[in-house]
C-alpha cells in the first residue's frame, strides 16, 4: 500500500523576487529575507522527518513563498546542497523537491541546476494568461513567457504545476475562464487557484481604499472557482490548492483589507462543485431517491459545508444516502 504523501515546506518569504506586482507588499514580505539558512534547512527538516515517521508519511521537500529561480546561484546551491543531503539520508521519506517561481526565470542552465540536486517538481505562478491582466497587474511577464517556460519545464523532465489568480485588476469570470482553459492547453500536472486577497499597502490595496478596485464577491469566487475546478480535474489535473489558507495566528491576517480566503472557502467551492455534478444527474435520471458511493475523504465535501448541499437538494425534492467506497470519487446511482 502506498504511503499518502504531502509537503515539507520551507518558506523563502519573496526573496529573490525583482518585481512588485499589484497584490504583493514586497517591503513587509521581505522582512524576514536572507533568514533562511542552510542550517535552517536541516532544523525544518530534521522536524519534518521525525514528524513525517510518526505519521507514516512521504514527502517532497517544497521551496515557497518566493521567486526560487531568481535567487542569487550562490545561495540557491546552498539551500538545494542542504535539502539534497535528506533526499540521501531519509529516501523513505523525502521523494524529492519542489520549488516555485515566475515563468520569466526558468531556462536550460538553471533547470539543470535544479535537476542536478533532486529537484522533480517546478510551480509557475501565472496569475493570468491575459496579457492585459498581467501589464495591469505589473506582472512583467507575458503568456508566451509562461508557454515557453511550460515546455521547457516538461520537456525536461519535471512536474509541471501552475498556480492562477482570480479576481486580479482587469480581470473578469470569462477571462479566468481563459486562463483555466490555456493552462489546461499545457497539460501541467497540478494546479493552485488563489482567489485575490487584498493587502494593505499593496497596489490593489490602495485602490480599493480609495474605491477604485475591488475583487469578486465571494459568492461569483465560488461560482467561479467550481467551475475552474471541474475543468481541471475533469481533465486529470490535480487542484493541491483552492483558495490562500490564512489562520487567526498568521501575520498576515492584520494586512488583509480585502478578497475572499480562509479554510472554508475551498471547501465552499468544491462543494460547490459536487452540488452542480449531483442536480444534473439527479435532473436527468428522472428518479427522487439516490445511493451516493464515495471515498470517505469526500463525504463533507459532497454534503457541503454545514451540509448545503444535502439541504438544497432536500429542497428540489431529492434525498440521497452515502456509502463508503474506497478510491470512488462520485457514483450516484437511482434507487
Amino acid at each position: 500500500m502506498n504511503k499518502k504523501t504531502t509537503n515539507a515546506a520551507i518558506f523563502i518569504p519573496h526573496l529573490g523576487c525583482p518585481h512588485k506586482c499589484s497584490f504583493c507588499d514586497q517591503n513587509k514580505t521581505t522582512r524576514a529575507a536572507n533568514s533562511v539558512s542552510t542550517n535552517d534547512v536541516r532544523g525544518v527538516l530534521d522536524n519534518y522527518a521525525l514528524s513525517l515517521k510518526q505519521r507514516n508519511l512521504t514527502a517532497q521537500i517544497g521551496f515557497f513563498g518566493g521567486t526560487f529561480t531568481a535567487l542569487d546561484w550562490n545561495y540557491r546551491e546552498e539551500l538545494l546542497s542542504a535539502a539534497n543531503e535528506y533526499l540521501k539520508k531519509e529516501p523513505e521519506i523525502f521523494t524529492g523537491i519542489r520549488c516555485s517561481t515566475r515563468p520569466d526565470y526558468i531556462d536550460e542552465k538553471v533547470l539543470h541546476q535544479l535537476k542536478k540536486h533532486g529537484v522533480n517538481a517546478v510551480e509557475l505562478g501565472v496569475q493570468s494568461m491575459d496579457d492585459e491582466v498581467l501589464e495591469l497587474n505589473n506582472r512583467k511577464h507575458t503568456s508566451d513567457d509562461v508557454r515557453r517556460s511550460a515546455e521547457l519545464i516538461k520537456t525536461s523532465g519535471f512536474e509541471l504545476g501552475v498556480q492562477m489568480m482570480t479576481g486580479l485588476l482587469g480581470d473578469t469570470l470569462e477571462k479566468s475562464l481563459y486562463t483555466t482553459d490555456e493552462l489546461i492547453s499545457l497539460k501541467p500536472h497540478t494546479a493552485r487557484v488563489y482567489p485575490t486577497v487584498i493587502l494593505k499597502g499593496t497596489m490593489l490595496g490602495d485602490m480599493f481604499e480609495r474605491g477604485e478596485f475591488d475583487t469578486f464577491s465571494l459568492e461569483r469566487t465560488v461560482e467561479l472557482c467550481s467551475e475552474i475546478y471541474r475543468r481541471f480535474v475533469e481533465n486529470n489535473i490535480k487542484v493541491i490548492r483552492l483558495g490562500l489558507n490564512i489562520s487567526s495566528k498568521d501575520e498576515r491576517k492584520n494586512e488583509i483589507i480585502g478578497g475572499n480566503y480562509g479554510l472554508q472557502l475551498g471547501e465552499l467551492c468544491i462543494g460547490r462543485y459536487y452540488f452542480k455534478k449531483m442536480l444534473d444527474f439527479m435532473q436527468k435520471s428522472g428518479a427522487k431517491k439516490f445511493q451516493i458511493y464515495t471515498d470517505r475523504k469526500n463525504i463533507s465535501k459532497i454534503n457541503g459545508h454545514k451540509s448545503v448541499n444535502k439541504n438544497e437538494l432536500l429542497k428540489l425534492g431529492f434525498t440521497y444516502k452515502i456509502k463508503e467506497k474506497q478510491g470512488e470519487d462520485i457514483l450516484i446511482e437511482p434507487v
